[in-house]
């Protein structure tokens, strides 16, 4: 980076804000996506940590001025590359825009600025006796960057994925200016609807700096269904019925028994089920442990009709945690080994046909494709492993992905229903979207980002 620019970098956020010595600022050029598909990153890249709405604003401007790039980076939990700083430029740490503003009680909304984790937004509110529904993923990320990428999580199925949460949220355009949209309102529909578009638009089209959420009283009782099955048919059946029958839970979770034992062990923690190969873990609320058991009796009534072994349930507090901590540390257990994740999406009636398809393709490449997932969405993580863990080589790996898209969307389904296209999907939404599609979001990058200074190669062809 020329030196001159570094010294306006520090004239707008500080000296000690500007990180130009490259050990220094290696964390932050990688995030959670695996490492045979992760984006290498720019070689001359600077490190900014600015800690205001206007130092962003005036950091945008001066990118402009340069046509130099601008990487948004939030916490790095992402598995797509999307804040991976890929070509010469600024990298842009929010992780000093750290305050929650408010916690609006009457109106049951919070504001934080957009570097504030999951895990500190979630301990807020439940200290106010509320929470945020959804809960997308690792704790560690930010909530900028959970606006950004629309995520959506285990308890999407009820409750949504993020953008039913997103209410207002402060903006710096590439271009430096500073936009306001929505507030603490319920309904708004006073022309486009542009808040909606920028949410999920993975830093492309602006610099996310501050969000109204949304929040729900907290549950009063909750409860943690485990359900075993012998054939992973009669699970996804179960699941279809459930919905079919009304029966509305938190969450339905997919998972194989031997992912969950080797998950539990990792973490030093006990898998309470030994007999089963298919998994169901069901979450249900309600304002009485009456109410609740109800629920479960009612999923365990449908589960038995399409011969569930049994139904464990969990109402311990404690002891829900920890099946929930085994389900999140999947990942942690299979990472090593991974070369890619799919969070492909297909109409939850289709789960099965999808789930068949991919044993095909395994038996084709002479593997195996653990996969697990938001049953009650439709939406399911496919693990695609290294030749060393029973995978595949890794020159097959893109021809595997695409073939792996091509079963889901010829099931009504989608490339991606939370992790997003990043940088590493590109391509692929090139290939299995409409031509069309592709050119009005081309045309709508260069309305917001005329020279395409923020996050380029990311979503956009």
């Amino acid at each position: 980076m020329e030196p001159e620019i570094v010294r306006e970098l520090e004239g707008i956020v500080g000296r000690k804000w500007v990180i130009t010595d490259r050990e220094a600022t290696l964390d932050y050029l990688v995030d959670e996506t695996p490492s045979t598909v992760r984006p290498s990153p720019a070689e001359n890249v600077v490190l900014v940590k600015p800690a205001t709405t206007h130092e962003i604003s005036s950091i945008m401007k001066l990118a402009n001025k340069r046509k130099l790039s601008v990487f948004p980076r939030g916490g790095g939990t992402g598995l797509v590359g999307g804040a991976i700083p890929t070509e010469e430029g600024i990298l842009l740490s929010m992780e000093r825009l750290n305050r929650i503003i408010e916690i609006d009680r009457e109106n049951l909304m919070v504001v934080v600025e957009a570097g504030v984790t999951l895990e500190r937004l979630e301990a807020a509110a439940s200290e106010a006796d509320l929470l945020l529904p959804p809960h997308p993923g690792d704790e560690a990320a930010h909530v900028g960057g959970l606006v950004a990428c629309n995520a959506g999580g285990a308890r999407a199925l009820r409750y949504g994925v993020m953008r039913n949460y997103v209410k207002g949220m402060e903006v710096v355009l590439p271009t430096g200016e500073i936009l306001h949209l929505g507030g603490k309102l319920l309904k708004n529909v006073s022309g486009y609807d542009l808040m909606h578009l920028i949410i999920g638009s993975q830093g492309t089209l602006g610099v996310i700096t501050k969000a109204v959420l949304r929040l729900y009283p907290k549950f009063r009782e909750t409860a943690t269904l485990i359900i075993p099955f012998d054939k992973r048919t009669e699970a996804l059946v179960t699941v279809c019925r459930l919905l079919q029958d009304g029966i509305a839970p938190l969450a339905i979770e997919y998972v194989e028994g031997g992912l969950m034992e080797k998950s539990a062990k990792q973490i030093g923690k006990t898998w309470p089920l030994k007999e089963g190969k298919s998994f169901l873990l069901i979450i249900v609320t309600g304002n009485s442990t009456e109410e609740v058991l109800l629920s479960a009796e009612r999923i365990d009534n449908i589960a038995r009709e399409h011969n569930a072994i049994d139904t464990l349930v969990v109402t311990n507090r404690r002891k829900q945690k920890d099946i929930l901590d085994i389900r999140s540390k999947i990942y942690n257990v299979l990472k090593p080994f991974t070369m890619d994740i799919t969070d492909i999406a297909v109409p939850p009636a289709r789960i099965a046909q999808f789930m068949n398809a991919l044993d095909d393709l395994a038996a084709k490449y002479e593997t195996y494709f653990p996969t697990f997932g938001h049953a009650g969405d439709g939406n399911l993580h496919t693990h695609i492993l290294t030749k060393e863990a029973g995978g595949i080589k890794v020159g097959k790996l893109e021809n595997i992905k695409e073939e792996i898209y091509t079963i889901a969307i010829g099931l009504g389904g989608t490339l991606t229903a939370e992790h997003g296209i990043g940088k590493i999907r590109v391509k692929n939404l090139v290939q299995f979207s409409d031509k069309k599609l592709i050119e009005l979001t081309k045309k709508i990058k260069r309305v917001f980002d005329p020279n395409n200074v923020l996050n380029p190669g990311t979503v956009i062809p």
